[in-house]
């Protein structure tokens, strides 16, 4: 690993061990970054270091930017994922140039973290499965615990929609779906 990567990935760590909020005893947005670490290693152990860190700095000081500073309905939850995913892409930017990572690196990290290029581009469609699999691993259980049958096979199959073929294929062999869950990443 690279000083800078090192660097990069402790500054990412820094800013997220500040979240006031707990989730198994630590703040949740530094757990959360180290899950996605973890599973890109797991999925692409021989990532591009921009990968490394878009995966990490994915929720980046996500709890900066609360949920309800925005409008109630899906408007209002879109323009929050939106204004989330600019705030990452420029935390982890600054973060990337302050040790030393070029324009072409910090704007290919930009890119991913903004999700411009899924189904495109193929760093950007890493990013999105490492995601996906985040959720299936650690936090798909409890949502589905909280939400009726149909919102959960509708999340499901929007999850589905967004992975690359390869990544479907493989939730197939790692998880044990019900099979009306199962079926949105047969397709």
């Amino acid at each position: 690993m690279s000083a800078q990567l090192t660097q990069v990935l402790e500054a990412i760590d820094a800013a997220n061990a500040q979240d006031p909020t707990l989730e198994d005893g630590q703040p949740a947005a530094l757990l959360y970054g180290q899950r996605m670490s973890q599973e890109q290693q797991r999925l692409f152990p021989d990532a591009t270091e921009v990968l490394q860190i878009a995966a990490r700095g994915q929720h980046v000081e996500r709890w900066k930017l609360a949920r309800e500073a925005f409008p109630e309905g899906r408007a209002g939850y879109l323009a929050w994922r939106k204004a989330e995913a600019v705030h990452h892409a420029d935390v982890v930017t600054s973060l990337m140039q302050n040790a030393g990572y070029g324009a072409e690196d910090t704007e290919a990290a930009a890119k991913m973290l903004r999700k411009e290029g899924i189904k495109r581009d193929a760093q950007v469609q890493a990013l999105e499965d490492i995601i996906c699999f985040v959720f299936l691993k650690w936090y798909f259980a409890p949502f589905a615990a909280k939400h009726p049958a149909d919102k959960v096979q509708r999340i499901v199959e929007k999850t589905a929609r967004k992975m690359s073929a390869d990544a479907r294929a493989r939730v197939l062999r790692e998880f044990d779906l019900p099979g009306d869950l199962a079926s949105a990443f047969a397709a």
